[in-house]
């Protein structure tokens, strides 16, 4: 198995990210009015939006995907999470460049890309992103049915996103790649942002020290800026437990996808997703590092397929010469 794993982390969202300098809110404000209400100075004392209440928070992402692109209805309960845009972009324009360094120095493009969305969410943001950059097919999957039916909802009102992207429910808790994939379907990539916390008590403890650097407040039961329902945020045994389940599963499913993937956002779960790795056998593994400002994460890949394997996917589903 070969790996790389000692690289810096970053502090600047990727090159293509259409969010890599600050928020043009006058355009933002454009497209959404109602953003105007909640538009605070900063620190500094510059224009700046209140993160730390979550009704701002959708709005100014539902403006950056109506400005940026083209999403003009992006409706789903005010209880289930609301990512962040650019970091989300920046996993899929990593991701992206993963399957440039197997393709020559291109990036395949339109929808001969199958991409599993693990854990979709009612937001179906990373479909989205996918779609919209990369003209990539997308299969959603959650254990959750009104977040199946939210995402659908969405693809449903967007005629960039129609005919691109499956929602599939997820009808076993225990399962993550049998009852979604067909023994003989095949896909290009695997992303997931799996559940951080371990405990309803361990997410709140995180939401309060998020408020508390958002808003300089300390608060008993804060409201979460990002909102979310309980499987979107807690799994037993949390992030660690839910990678390992990932890796054991997509041994069965080897031949089935190129590169499976995840974000890890503990870096002390590293050397143990790594051990798991070499347990199961992966043939190939990369870690990409991401991080804007002060938070660093990363995304670690896998695949187990041959480098012969991996040449004749390229041939049959990506035409390419190699």
């Amino acid at each position: 198995m070969s790996s790389e794993k000692n690289q810096k982390e970053k502090t600047r969202l990727h090159a293509r990210n259409k969010n890599r300098e600050r928020y043009d809110l006058s355009a933002l404000i454009k497209v959404k009015p109602e953003l105007s209400n909640y538009v605070i100075p900063n620190k500094h004392g510059e224009d700046s939006v209140d993160f730390s209440n979550p009704v701002a928070v959708k709005i100014l992402n539902k403006a950056l995907l109506h400005h940026y692109y083209g999403i003009k209805y992006w409706e789903f309960p005010d209880q289930n999470l609301c990512p962040p845009i650019p970091g989300r972009a920046d996993y899929i324009h990593h991701i992206a460049d993963l399957l440039c360094e197997n393709n020559f120095g291109r990036i395949p493009i339109g929808d001969k890309i199958t991409c599993l969305d693990i854990g979709v969410g009612a937001n179906c943001i990373y479909p989205i992103i996918g779609v919209t950059e990369y003209d990539w097919r997308f299969i959603g999957s959650d254990i959750d049915p009104k977040s199946i039916e939210s995402a659908q909802d969405i693809v449903n009102s967007n005629t960039s996103l129609k005919n691109k992207i499956e929602c599939r429910l997820q009808e076993d808790h225990k399962d993550i790649f049998y009852g979604i994939l067909d023994r003989k379907e095949k896909i290009d990539l695997s992303i997931c942002n799996p559940p951080f916390h371990s405990s309803a008590e361990d997410a709140q403890k995180g939401t309060r020290r998020k408020v508390k650097n958002l808003s300089g407040k300390k608060v008993k039961t804060p409201e979460l800026n990002f909102a979310g329902v309980s499987n979107e945020l807690i799994y037993e045994g949390g992030e660690y437990k839910f990678i390992h389940t990932m890796i054991r599963q997509s041994k069965k499913f080897s031949k089935n996808c190129y590169w499976f993937s995840t974000l890890v956002s503990k870096q002390s779960n590293l050397k143990g997703i790594y051990k798991s790795l070499q347990k199961y056998e992966a043939n190939e593994v990369k870690t990409i590092p991401m991080g804007t400002g002060n938070k660093s994460t990363r995304i670690v890949a896998w695949t187990f397929l041959s480098k012969q394997e991996q040449k004749e996917w390229r041939k049959t589903r990506w035409k390419t010469n190699s």
